[in-house]
């Protein structure tokens, strides 16, 4: 790492003495779903500081022609281990980015270069997961019915439906994704026994969570295909965990 380093800040050197370099921490690199750390590989981050992009930028079609997210967004770059990340949106105040699939877990060194010039190095700690669901707001996730229609207070969820959790940090998945490739092939997570899912008071079993893995199309979202409990609380709690690693608390799914 310290060689990496080195090199880098011989070809790359950090800007100094100015207020228009990419300002960011260890701290403001979290996960874009829990926006909390620890990440791991192939999960989409969420960096937070100030100039890190002269303009806002979010990915479209014409930026996936080659069949994978771009490295390079309005002009800036993210360099994760080294490498180049696959990025999704850029702006001055925040950037999300993929990170590289094929890293192990462990400390790795992030920074932001913007059109010549490049920000800080900084540590962040991958974990093998770092589970986190998607959330329309601070208290809600994101939840479809199996039609694809979104769980909401109007249109919630039943006991023994069939529903759809979004989350990114789910870890490594068999078969292997090309980290960034836009691949329409399913590939199930190799921690599906480690996984946990809990509605409400009831962990579900393994019968009732038929698919656990990336999501076709979108590189770095997984999806979670479960049956909830015959019988639940209305708006209950929803939790993933793999390992010692669980989302956050206090999150619910409308339901009756």
């Amino acid at each position: 790492m310290l060689a990496t380093l080195a090199f880098v800040s011989q070809f790359w050197p950090e800007s100094s003495g100015s207020d228009l370099a990419p300002s960011y921490s260890s701290a403001g690199i979290v996960n874009s779903a829990s926006n909390q750390a620890p990440l791991s590989p192939n999960a989409i981050a969420s960096l937070y500081g100030t100039n890190l992009a002269y303009d806002t930028a979010s990915v479209t079609q014409s930026d996936i022609g080659s069949g994978a997210l771009p490295t390079v967004l309005a002009g800036v770059a993210v360099y994760v281990a080294g490498m180049p990340a696959s990025l999704y949106y850029v702006s001055p105040l925040q950037i999300n980015f993929l990170i590289p699939a094929n890293l192990r877990p462990g400390d790795v060194v992030v920074f932001v270069a913007r059109q010549g010039t490049r920000g800080p190095f900084a540590t962040v700690t991958l974990l093998t997961a770092s589970p986190g669901l998607y959330q329309v707001d601070g208290e809600t996730i994101v939840a479809t019915h199996s039609d694809g229609s979104r769980v909401t207070t109007a249109a919630s969820a039943s006991g023994g439906e069939v529903v759809l959790f979004y989350c990114t940090g789910l870890g490594p998945t068999n078969p292997d994704v090309i980290s960034g490739q836009i691949s329409q092939t399913l590939a199930p997570i190799q921690m599906l026994a480690d996984l946990r899912v809990t509605v409400g008071t009831a962990t579900l079993g393994a019968q009732q969570i038929f698919y656990a893995g990336v999501a076709p199309g979108v590189p770095g979202l997984y999806l979670i295909q479960a049956q909830l409990p015959d019988t639940m609380p209305a708006d209950p709690a929803v939790q993933i965990a793999l390992g010692a690693q669980i989302s956050p608390p206090a999150l619910k799914m409308a339901a009756q």
